[in-house]
């Protein structure tokens, strides 16, 4: 009984592997990942996060002030991409990308849960450099997996707010996706994860005019940026 289920098995592995066999598609754009370096650019949504640490200061009147950010708004992305060719697993990748997007701030009172909301605009320039693992190519599809550094700057900070963010930032990120071979274009599906190393938040706020603001900073010890971004690129 054993042997003849072997046999089942081993044939019908057999029958399956022929047919994948005899339906292989032809490759669009053989040769394309050989090329030395090659340009593209992506377009996609992101979501902003922020993780805040609290300090819990009291004020001359008392009051104790906590901030979350308990909502994410979806934010636009756009980058333009340089690859270099490294060897058949790897590429060097260099993709300046601007975001547009913002972070909702929202301070809640701890004795009587007043709350204050503060929305912040968040437009800045990251320069990412990765490395793309690729898999090796099965048809016209290809997964990856994306590793690297970035370095942040906030183009558009908003000041004389309750919080404002530092101009730099920098961190890791990470990723994957899978590359998409059409006759004439590859189209690049992605998600990325970005965790920043550095505390965000400013604590010198000489530009506040309206000191009563001033309890909101001293609320916050320090914050470290988070991102999600999911999107599609043409290469």
């Amino acid at each position: 009984m054993m042997s003849k289920h072997l046999a089942i098995f081993f044939t019908s592995w057999w029958v399956i592997f022929g047919l994948c066999a005899q339906t292989q598609k032809v490759k669009n754009q053989p040769y394309v990942d050989q090329r030395w370096y090659h340009f593209g650019f992506s377009v996609g949504l992101h979501s902003q996060d922020l993780l805040i640490n609290n300090t819990g200061y009291r004020g001359e009147n008392g009051e104790v002030w906590f901030c979350e950010i308990p909502s994410y708004a979806a934010g636009f992305s756009v980058s333009l991409i340089s690859d270099m060719y490294l060897n058949p697993y790897m590429n060097l990748r260099f993709t300046p990308t601007m975001h547009f997007g913002d972070k909702n701030f929202t301070f809640r009172e701890e004795a009587s849960g007043a709350i204050f909301k503060a929305p912040i605009r968040s437009n800045y320039l990251t320069l990412p450099l990765t490395v793309k693992f690729g898999s090796l190519r099965i048809n016209n599809y290809r997964p990856f997996l994306l590793g690297g550094v970035y370095g942040a700057w906030d183009v558009g900070r908003q000041k004389d707010q309750a919080t404002l963010m530092k101009a730099l930032d920098y961190g890791l990120e990470f990723g994957f996706g899978c590359d998409f071979y059409l006759p004439i274009i590859k189209v690049c599906p992605e998600i990325k994860f970005c965790f920043g190393l550095a505390n965000w938040i400013e604590q010198n706020r000489s530009d506040l005019r309206n000191k009563e603001l001033m309890k909101y900073t001293q609320a916050i010890s320090g914050g470290t940026s988070r991102m999600v971004v999911i999107s599609i690129s043409f290469e």
